[in-house]
């Protein structure tokens, strides 16, 4: 986690764009499918996402 000051104005999700396709973010999947972990990051996330679906939920 970081933060930038930047002089102009800029929306935050502009910045983001920009950052995600130069730099080598292996855990961000949003618009990172250049990532050669993309695929299987996707996959193991799937299978978490399943398998917590599974247990009960205690209240």
């Amino acid at each position: 986690m970081c933060w930038i000051e930047r002089a102009e104005r800029a929306e935050p999700w502009d910045l983001e764009s920009q950052l995600i396709s130069r730099l080598d973010l292996p855990l961000d999947l949003d618009q990172n499918r250049h990532n050669t972990f993309h695929s299987r990051l996707k996959e193991l996330r799937a299978e978490a996402r399943g398998r917590a679906r599974e247990w009960p939920i205690s209240a």
